[in-house]
């Protein structure tokens, strides 16, 4: 199956033209032809099967011949948000499995010990609908801009997810699936290289967050991060 991304597709289109980056891959590179069937994807759940009319390496134009809405819709939500690392290649590297796993929201946190303070959103965009189309899912996770982690906090006050701080403080934490239940909304906090610190866990804890246990291993920021995704997706299995 070729996937394209097409975020402004429509579902009453019954025609639609690919752009000019996705009109290359289509003709320069894949070679296909007049006739050959694609499939499109929103990034909202929507996939659309077409078949190529002409095969222009600029604007090639499909005609639309199938919808299906929620394709691949998961009973559950899932929204990260994780201290980004000095080397963002590892979160780049982070959003791909997640996003291959199944993710939906992810929030870069700039936390009091972070050591990277920006993060290019359209950088991380493009990994996550590169890892969609590989994966063949008609949803891309939403990219939100870095925050401060006491402005996101103030932000969840009216959360109505499952709320769940991943740290390394020794403390009492419980396990995602000994505390979460499926078929929910989660949010869950992980912290960057250095972890949280004291303040920013109890700013989270008064905001209810429960803390949590990845294990007994400490890990890195993405590989901490990846686990919790790990966790959400095997408790909905």
């Amino acid at each position: 199956m070729h996937l394209f991304y097409t975020p402004t597709i429509e579902n009453h289109h019954s025609s639609f033209l690919l752009n000019e980056e996705e009109s290359k891959h289509a003709i320069r590179v894949l070679r296909l032809q007049p006739g050959d069937i694609i499939h499109l994807i929103d990034g909202r759940g929507g996939l659309f099967k077409t078949e190529i009319l002409d095969a222009h390496p600029k604007r090639t134009s499909l005609t639309v011949l199938e919808v299906v809405q929620e394709f691949g819709k998961t009973s559950y939500e899932l929204h990260l948000a994780v201290g980004p690392t000095k080397n963002i290649d590892r979160i780049e590297w982070f959003l791909e499995k997640a996003t291959e796993i199944g993710i939906h929201e992810f929030t870069p946190v700039i936390c009091a010990r972070s050591e990277r303070k920006e993060v290019k959103v359209e950088r991380l965009e493009k990994v996550a609908i590169a890892a969609a189309k590989q994966s063949l899912k008609a949803y891309v996770p939403k990219i939100n801009p870095a925050i401060s982690f006491t402005k996101f906090i103030e932000n969840q006050a009216n959360e109505t997810s499952l709320k769940g701080i991943a740290h390394c403080i020794d403390s009492e934490k419980k396990y995602i699936n000994t505390t979460f239940t499926a078929d929910q909304k989660y949010l869950i906090l992980i912290g960057p290289e250095g972890d949280f610190s004291e303040q920013e866990i109890a700013l989270a804890l008064a905001a209810g967050f429960v803390p949590l246990s990845l294990g007994e291993a400490r890990l890195r920021t993405e590989t901490a991060a990846l686990a919790a995704v790990l966790e959400v997706s095997l408790l909905n299995r």
